[in-house]
Parts: structure tokens; C-alpha cells; sequence
């Protein structure tokens, strides 16, 4: 007798009873190779957008390119947060309600933080 319940179709899938596999690992990695790239990028642009001062710095961001790319930095790494810390709350809270009100917090302030960067770029940028 096998001790594993799981069907024979459900062992070659690779499935587990969520349904959804690998699904926040492949999204973790794809998040981080995307950080990897958009983060050093985003650490040079900012020491020379720095250097000319405020209005440098305001001339930088209004630029469409320099705007589209801070975005897509703050988003990837808002994103990459969020699903680090679902694992970490599913994992380590045990209490279902406080479970609940966590991945609900998880869920919208990674959204007001979004939405709040995508306002000043756009201000700026605007």
C-alpha cells in the first residue's frame, strides 16, 4: 500500500492540492531577475540625477523613459515583496483571522505604495 494519497496524475503534475504548483516560486525568481536588472539602473540613475540638484532631479524623472523605468522598479519590487511576505505570513501565523487580515493588508498596501509612486512620477513627469 502507497502512503502517499496524491493520484498518479497528480504526482507526475507536480501539483499539490492549491492547484497552483510552483507558481509564487517561478513568480519570486522571475521577480528577482527583473529587480536585478531594474535596481542597478536605478541606483546610477540616481546618483547622477542627484547631482544637478533638485531641478536635475525633477528633469530626470520627467524624462518618459527615466519615468517608465522608476515604475517599473517600484512595481517589481512592491510585487516582489508581497509575495514574500504571503509565504511568510502563510507559513508563520497560524491564527486564521489575524492570517486573513495580514494577506488582506499584504494585498492593498503594496497598491496604495503603487499608486502613490505612480501619482509623483506622473506629477513630475506630467
Amino acid at each position: 500500500m502507497s502512503d502517499s494519497i496524491r493520484t498518479p496524475l497528480g504526482k507526475v503534475r507536480g501539483l499539490g492540492t492549491a492547484r497552483e504548483g510552483a507558481h509564487h516560486f517561478i513568480v519570486q525568481r522571475v521577480s528577482a531577475i527583473a529587480l536585478l536588472i531594474l535596481v542597478p539602473w536605478f541606483l546610477v540613475s540616481l546618483l547622477v540625477a542627484v547631482r544637478g540638484g533638485y531641478g536635475g532631479a525633477v528633469a530626470w524623472i520627467a524624462q518618459p523613459l527615466n519615468a517608465v523605468l522608476i515604475l517599473m522598479s517600484v512595481g517589481a519590487a512592491l510585487y516582489h515583496m508581497r509575495i514574500g511576505m504571503q509565504v511568510v505570513v502563510e507559513d508563520y501565523i497560524a491564527k486564521p483571522v489575524g492570517k486573513a487580515a495580514l494577506l488582506i493588508l499584504n494585498t492593498f498596501i503594496p497598491v496604495l505604495l503603487f499608486a502613490a509612486a505612480a501619482f509623483a512620477v506622473m506629477k513630475i513627469a506630467g
